[in-house]
Protein backbone atom coordinates (compact mmCIF):
# COMPACT_ATOMS: atom_id res chain seq x y z
CA UNK A 1 0.00 0.00 0.00
CA UNK A 2 3.33 2.27 0.17
CA UNK A 3 3.37 2.80 -3.20
CA UNK A 4 -0.22 4.03 -3.35
CA UNK A 5 -1.06 7.55 -3.39
CA UNK A 6 -1.94 7.55 0.69
CA UNK A 7 -4.91 10.35 0.96
CA UNK A 8 -6.66 8.18 -1.05
CA UNK A 9 -6.47 5.45 0.48
CA UNK A 10 -7.27 7.29 3.84
CA UNK A 11 -10.45 8.44 1.72
CA UNK A 12 -11.10 4.57 0.56
CA UNK A 13 -11.46 3.72 4.56
CA UNK A 14 -13.46 6.18 5.34
CA UNK A 15 -15.95 5.87 2.92
CA UNK A 16 -15.82 2.08 3.22
CA UNK A 17 -14.73 1.71 -0.62
CA UNK A 18 -11.03 0.59 0.21
CA UNK A 19 -9.31 -3.10 0.61
CA UNK A 20 -8.21 -2.96 4.26
CA UNK A 21 -5.95 -5.87 5.72
CA UNK A 22 -8.18 -7.77 7.88
CA UNK A 23 -5.56 -8.56 10.59
CA UNK A 24 -5.05 -5.06 10.99
CA UNK A 25 -7.88 -3.38 9.71
CA UNK A 26 -10.92 -4.86 11.20
CA UNK A 27 -11.68 -2.74 14.32
CA UNK A 28 -11.17 0.70 11.55
CA UNK A 29 -14.25 -1.15 9.76
CA UNK A 30 -16.43 -1.86 12.00
CA UNK A 31 -15.78 1.80 13.59
CA UNK A 32 -16.65 2.91 9.64
CA UNK A 33 -19.98 0.97 10.02
CA UNK A 34 -20.95 2.21 13.02
CA UNK A 35 -23.22 5.46 13.44
CA UNK A 36 -22.10 8.77 13.26
CA UNK A 37 -21.80 8.55 16.89
CA UNK A 38 -19.09 6.35 16.70
CA UNK A 39 -15.78 7.87 16.89
CA UNK A 40 -12.11 7.09 17.10
CA UNK A 41 -10.76 7.59 20.54
CA UNK A 42 -7.61 5.83 20.78
CA UNK A 43 -4.35 6.35 19.12
CA UNK A 44 -3.87 3.23 18.56
CA UNK A 45 -6.58 2.87 16.03
CA UNK A 46 -4.28 4.90 13.68
CA UNK A 47 -2.06 1.86 13.47
CA UNK A 48 -5.02 -0.40 11.91
CA UNK A 49 -5.51 2.39 9.26
CA UNK A 50 -4.18 1.09 6.02
CA UNK A 51 -2.00 3.16 3.62
CA UNK A 52 -0.89 6.45 5.89
CA UNK A 53 2.61 6.52 5.84
CA UNK A 54 5.32 6.94 8.79
CA UNK A 55 4.25 11.15 8.90
CA UNK A 56 0.52 10.30 8.86
CA UNK A 57 0.54 8.02 11.64
CA UNK A 58 2.15 10.39 14.09
CA UNK A 59 -0.46 13.10 13.43
CA UNK A 60 -3.20 10.31 13.72
CA UNK A 61 -1.48 9.17 17.02
CA UNK A 62 -1.12 13.32 18.32
CA UNK A 63 -4.39 14.48 17.02
CA UNK A 64 -6.68 11.73 17.64
CA UNK A 65 -9.75 13.66 18.37
CA UNK A 66 -9.11 15.68 14.97
CA UNK A 67 -9.42 12.04 13.28
CA UNK A 68 -13.12 12.02 14.02
CA UNK A 69 -13.42 15.32 11.68
CA UNK A 70 -10.68 14.39 8.98
CA UNK A 71 -13.47 11.16 8.26
CA UNK A 72 -16.05 13.52 8.17
CA UNK A 73 -13.71 15.50 5.43
CA UNK A 74 -13.38 12.34 3.56
CA UNK A 75 -16.78 11.55 3.17
CA UNK A 76 -18.03 14.76 1.96
CA UNK A 77 -15.14 15.34 -0.10
CA UNK A 78 -16.73 11.74 -2.11
CA UNK A 79 -19.68 13.60 -1.83
CA UNK A 80 -19.10 16.50 -3.19
CA UNK A 81 -17.03 15.07 -6.32
CA UNK A 82 -19.92 12.80 -7.56
CA UNK A 83 -22.53 15.92 -7.11
CA UNK A 84 -20.14 18.31 -9.22
CA UNK A 85 -19.59 15.32 -11.69
CA UNK A 86 -22.81 13.57 -11.82
CA UNK A 87 -23.82 14.54 -15.51
CA UNK A 88 -20.57 13.73 -16.79
CA UNK A 89 -18.70 10.72 -18.25
CA UNK A 90 -16.66 10.54 -14.99
CA UNK A 91 -18.60 10.80 -12.12
CA UNK A 92 -16.25 10.07 -9.81
CA UNK A 93 -17.53 6.73 -8.95
CA UNK A 94 -16.12 4.80 -6.33
CA UNK A 95 -16.96 1.31 -7.07
CA UNK A 96 -13.57 0.41 -7.60
CA UNK A 97 -13.19 -1.42 -4.09
CA UNK A 98 -9.12 -1.74 -4.58
CA UNK A 99 -8.27 1.40 -5.36
CA UNK A 100 -11.14 3.98 -5.04
CA UNK A 101 -11.11 6.05 -8.11
CA UNK A 102 -9.09 3.54 -10.09
CA UNK A 103 -5.91 4.25 -12.02
CA UNK A 104 -6.80 7.54 -13.55
CA UNK A 105 -6.37 8.69 -10.08
CA UNK A 106 -3.51 7.15 -8.80
CA UNK A 107 -1.41 6.79 -12.10
CA UNK A 108 -2.30 9.34 -14.07
CA UNK A 109 -1.83 13.40 -13.57
CA UNK A 110 -5.26 14.26 -15.38
CA UNK A 111 -7.87 16.60 -14.52
CA UNK A 112 -9.84 14.19 -12.58
CA UNK A 113 -7.22 13.35 -10.46
CA UNK A 114 -6.59 17.19 -9.61
CA UNK A 115 -9.59 17.94 -8.68
CA UNK A 116 -9.90 14.86 -6.08
CA UNK A 117 -6.29 15.67 -4.27
CA UNK A 118 -8.29 19.82 -4.37
CA UNK A 119 -11.39 18.55 -3.50
CA UNK A 120 -10.23 15.69 -0.41
CA UNK A 121 -7.88 18.82 0.48
CA UNK A 122 -10.57 20.86 0.82
CA UNK A 123 -12.81 18.39 2.63
CA UNK A 124 -10.39 17.72 5.71
CA UNK A 125 -9.63 21.61 5.86
CA UNK A 126 -13.49 22.66 6.16
CA UNK A 127 -14.02 19.74 8.33
CA UNK A 128 -11.89 20.59 10.76
CA UNK A 129 -12.28 24.48 11.34
CA UNK A 130 -16.60 23.40 11.19
CA UNK A 131 -15.25 21.42 14.46
CA UNK A 132 -13.26 23.77 15.80
CA UNK A 133 -16.22 26.65 15.69
CA UNK A 134 -18.66 23.94 16.88
CA UNK A 135 -16.45 23.82 20.39
CA UNK A 136 -16.10 19.91 19.59
CA UNK A 137 -12.29 20.06 19.95
CA UNK A 138 -10.02 21.42 22.62
CA UNK A 139 -6.75 21.77 20.54
CA UNK A 140 -8.45 25.02 18.60
CA UNK A 141 -11.71 27.20 19.17
CA UNK A 142 -13.01 30.37 17.18
CA UNK A 143 -10.37 32.59 15.64
CA UNK A 144 -9.81 35.30 18.42
CA UNK A 145 -7.35 37.40 16.08
CA UNK A 146 -10.77 38.61 14.39
CA UNK A 147 -11.39 41.86 16.73
CA UNK A 148 -11.81 45.30 17.54
CA UNK A 149 -14.25 47.63 14.80
CA UNK A 150 -13.98 47.38 11.79
CA UNK A 151 -13.01 50.02 8.68
CA UNK A 152 -16.74 49.43 7.86
CA UNK A 153 -18.11 50.33 11.23
CA UNK A 154 -19.17 47.00 12.62
CA UNK A 155 -18.23 45.24 15.29
CA UNK A 156 -16.08 42.21 14.88
CA UNK A 157 -18.10 39.71 17.56
CA UNK A 158 -19.33 35.93 17.65
CA UNK A 159 -16.94 32.97 16.97
CA UNK A 160 -15.12 33.30 13.70
CA UNK A 161 -14.40 30.60 11.79
CA UNK A 162 -10.68 29.16 12.70
CA UNK A 163 -9.59 28.74 8.85
CA UNK A 164 -5.93 29.05 9.33
CA UNK A 165 -6.12 25.78 11.88
CA UNK A 166 -8.22 23.70 9.56
CA UNK A 167 -6.05 24.44 6.56
CA UNK A 168 -2.33 24.23 8.46
CA UNK A 169 -3.66 20.66 9.56
CA UNK A 170 -5.08 19.87 6.46
CA UNK A 171 -1.65 20.93 5.16
CA UNK A 172 0.41 18.83 7.13
CA UNK A 173 -1.90 15.98 7.12
CA UNK A 174 -2.54 15.69 3.67
CA UNK A 175 0.65 16.95 1.91
CA UNK A 176 2.52 14.05 4.29
CA UNK A 177 2.57 11.41 1.28
CA UNK A 178 4.31 14.08 -1.27
CA UNK A 179 6.92 14.78 0.48
CA UNK A 180 8.60 11.55 1.69
CA UNK A 181 12.48 11.04 0.26
CA UNK A 182 10.82 8.59 -2.83
CA UNK A 183 8.20 11.46 -3.84
CA UNK A 184 9.89 14.76 -3.03
CA UNK A 185 10.25 16.82 -5.88
CA UNK A 186 9.06 14.16 -8.56
CA UNK A 187 6.65 15.90 -11.33
CA UNK A 188 3.46 13.75 -9.57
CA UNK A 189 4.17 15.11 -6.22
CA UNK A 190 4.78 18.83 -7.06
CA UNK A 191 0.98 18.49 -8.86
CA UNK A 192 -0.14 17.11 -5.95
CA UNK A 193 0.79 19.54 -3.49
CA UNK A 194 -0.03 22.29 -5.85
CA UNK A 195 -3.59 20.90 -6.48
CA UNK A 196 -4.04 20.21 -2.36
CA UNK A 197 -3.27 23.97 -1.44
CA UNK A 198 -5.64 25.01 -4.32
CA UNK A 199 -8.20 23.19 -2.85
CA UNK A 200 -7.57 24.89 0.62
CA UNK A 201 -7.57 28.10 -0.95
CA UNK A 202 -11.20 27.38 -2.79
CA UNK A 203 -12.18 27.85 0.97
CA UNK A 204 -10.06 30.40 2.14
CA UNK A 205 -10.45 33.15 -1.04
CA UNK A 206 -14.07 32.44 -0.22
CA UNK A 207 -14.25 33.68 3.24
CA UNK A 208 -17.46 35.25 3.96
CA UNK A 209 -19.07 38.55 6.88
CA UNK A 210 -22.02 37.14 8.35
CA UNK A 211 -23.40 39.71 10.77
CA UNK A 212 -26.23 40.15 12.80
CA UNK A 213 -28.41 43.39 13.65
CA UNK A 214 -28.85 44.96 17.09
CA UNK A 215 -31.00 48.00 18.03
CA UNK A 216 -34.95 48.94 18.32
CA UNK A 217 -36.77 46.50 16.79
CA UNK A 218 -34.26 45.31 14.47
CA UNK A 219 -33.00 48.61 13.52
CA UNK A 220 -29.48 47.49 12.95
CA UNK A 221 -28.28 50.63 14.50
CA UNK A 222 -24.99 48.28 15.37
CA UNK A 223 -23.96 45.45 14.03
CA UNK A 224 -21.97 42.78 15.44
CA UNK A 225 -19.78 40.33 12.37
CA UNK A 226 -18.00 37.49 12.49
CA UNK A 227 -15.43 35.81 9.48
CA UNK A 228 -17.43 32.38 8.19
CA UNK A 229 -16.56 29.92 5.78
CA UNK A 230 -18.39 29.10 2.55
CA UNK A 231 -20.87 26.01 2.52
CA UNK A 232 -18.85 23.24 1.36
CA UNK A 233 -21.27 22.83 -1.79
CA UNK A 234 -19.80 27.13 -2.75
CA UNK A 235 -16.38 25.05 -2.59
CA UNK A 236 -17.26 22.14 -4.47
CA UNK A 237 -18.76 24.70 -7.23
CA UNK A 238 -15.79 26.75 -7.06
CA UNK A 239 -13.08 23.80 -7.69
CA UNK A 240 -15.36 22.55 -10.71
CA UNK A 241 -14.65 25.69 -12.16
CA UNK A 242 -11.25 25.30 -11.68
CA UNK A 243 -10.95 21.92 -13.48
CA UNK A 244 -12.59 22.92 -16.07
CA UNK A 245 -10.04 26.04 -16.42
CA UNK A 246 -7.31 23.56 -15.66
CA UNK A 247 -3.81 24.13 -17.13
CA UNK A 248 -1.70 21.39 -18.24
CA UNK A 249 1.89 22.06 -16.77
CA UNK A 250 5.15 20.26 -16.90
CA UNK A 251 8.35 19.95 -14.73
CA UNK A 252 10.92 22.69 -14.96
CA UNK A 253 14.74 22.94 -13.16
CA UNK A 254 14.64 26.62 -12.15
CA UNK A 255 18.45 27.40 -10.68
CA UNK A 256 18.09 24.74 -7.67
CA UNK A 257 14.32 24.47 -7.81
CA UNK A 258 11.34 22.04 -9.54
CA UNK A 259 8.71 24.17 -10.61
CA UNK A 260 5.77 23.48 -12.71
CA UNK A 261 5.02 26.02 -15.50
CA UNK A 262 2.80 25.97 -18.56
CA UNK A 263 3.44 22.93 -21.36
CA UNK A 264 2.07 25.87 -23.93
CA UNK A 265 4.37 28.60 -22.91
CA UNK A 266 2.01 31.10 -24.59
CA UNK A 267 -0.58 30.38 -21.60
CA UNK A 268 -0.72 32.68 -18.45
CA UNK A 269 0.80 31.01 -15.95
CA UNK A 270 -1.62 29.72 -13.10
CA UNK A 271 -1.68 30.67 -10.26
CA UNK A 272 -2.08 29.09 -6.70
CA UNK A 273 -5.81 28.82 -6.63
CA UNK A 274 -5.91 27.08 -10.47
CA UNK A 275 -5.67 23.68 -10.81
CA UNK A 276 -2.88 21.70 -13.02
CA UNK A 277 -2.45 18.45 -14.29
CA UNK A 278 -0.04 16.39 -16.49
CA UNK A 279 -1.85 14.06 -18.56
CA UNK A 280 -4.98 14.31 -20.83
CA UNK A 281 -7.61 12.05 -19.91
CA UNK A 282 -9.36 9.17 -21.48
CA UNK A 283 -12.90 9.58 -23.30
CA UNK A 284 -14.36 7.43 -20.43
CA UNK A 285 -16.59 5.85 -22.79
CA UNK A 286 -15.60 2.36 -22.57
CA UNK A 287 -14.78 -0.10 -19.28
CA UNK A 288 -10.82 0.40 -19.25
CA UNK A 289 -9.32 -1.19 -16.21
CA UNK A 290 -5.85 0.42 -16.95
CA UNK A 291 -6.91 3.70 -17.09
CA UNK A 292 -9.96 3.27 -14.43
CA UNK A 293 -12.66 3.94 -16.61
CA UNK A 294 -16.21 2.53 -16.26
CA UNK A 295 -17.24 3.20 -19.04
CA UNK A 296 -20.43 5.04 -19.65
CA UNK A 297 -23.11 1.74 -20.81
CA UNK A 298 -26.42 1.70 -19.12
CA UNK A 299 -25.90 5.47 -17.84
CA UNK A 300 -29.03 7.71 -17.66
CA UNK A 301 -28.72 10.52 -20.33
CA UNK A 302 -30.96 13.90 -21.39
CA UNK A 303 -32.27 13.58 -24.68
CA UNK A 304 -32.71 17.07 -25.15
CA UNK A 305 -29.31 18.40 -23.87
CA UNK A 306 -26.94 19.39 -26.26
CA UNK A 307 -24.05 19.28 -23.48
CA UNK A 308 -21.98 16.47 -21.91
CA UNK A 309 -25.31 15.41 -19.97
CA UNK A 310 -26.59 14.55 -23.54
CA UNK A 311 -27.47 11.28 -24.68
CA UNK A 312 -25.24 12.24 -27.87
CA UNK A 313 -22.06 12.77 -25.63
CA UNK A 314 -22.77 10.65 -22.55
CA UNK A 315 -23.52 7.82 -24.95
CA UNK A 316 -20.69 8.31 -27.12
CA UNK A 317 -22.49 8.32 -30.38
CA UNK A 318 -23.54 4.19 -29.18
CA UNK A 319 -27.24 5.64 -29.03
CA UNK A 320 -29.40 4.80 -26.43
CA UNK A 321 -32.60 2.94 -25.16
CA UNK A 322 -35.68 4.59 -24.07
CA UNK A 323 -38.07 3.10 -21.46
CA UNK A 324 -41.18 4.67 -19.77
CA UNK A 325 -41.25 5.09 -15.96
CA UNK A 326 -43.74 6.14 -13.81
CA UNK A 327 -43.04 8.61 -10.64
CA UNK A 328 -44.83 8.86 -7.74
CA UNK A 329 -44.74 12.05 -5.50
CA UNK A 330 -45.97 14.05 -3.17
CA UNK A 331 -48.77 16.74 -4.59
CA UNK A 332 -52.10 19.24 -4.12
CA UNK A 333 -50.17 19.27 0.28
CA UNK A 334 -52.65 21.32 2.35
CA UNK A 335 -51.72 22.43 6.08
CA UNK A 336 -54.60 21.85 8.82
CA UNK A 337 -54.57 23.26 12.10
CA UNK A 338 -53.34 22.13 14.15
CA UNK A 339 -50.15 21.11 13.18
CA UNK A 340 -50.29 19.07 10.14
CA UNK A 341 -49.99 18.73 6.45
CA UNK A 342 -51.92 16.20 4.02
CA UNK A 343 -50.53 15.36 0.80
CA UNK A 344 -52.56 13.67 -2.11
CA UNK A 345 -50.05 11.45 -3.83
CA UNK A 346 -50.10 12.20 -7.98
CA UNK A 347 -48.11 10.20 -10.39
CA UNK A 348 -45.87 11.52 -13.26
CA UNK A 349 -45.06 9.48 -16.67
CA UNK A 350 -41.77 10.35 -17.74
CA UNK A 351 -39.22 8.54 -20.78
CA UNK A 352 -36.04 7.74 -19.41
CA UNK A 353 -33.13 7.33 -22.00
CA UNK A 354 -30.25 4.84 -21.37
CA UNK A 355 -26.99 4.87 -22.88
CA UNK A 356 -26.48 1.31 -24.98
Amino acid sequence: MQREDAIFCFLGLAALYLALRPAECVQWLALAKMSSQASIQSADTCEALTGLVKRQRRLCKKNVELMDSVKVGALRAIEECQNQFANRRWNCSTSDTKRLFGNVILKQGTREAAFVHAISSAGVAHAVTRACSSGQLQKCGCDRTVRGRSPEGFEWSGCSDNIAYGTAFSKAFVDAREKGKKRRNTARSLMNLHNNEAGRRAIEDHMKVDCKCHGVSGSCEMRTCWRAMPSFRTVGKNLKEKFDGATEVQRKTVGTRNDLVPLNAQFKPHTESDLVYMAASPDFCEPDKKTGSLGTHGRVCNKTSKAIDGCELMCCGRGYRTRPIVIVERCMCKFHWCCYVRCKKCERHLDEHTCL
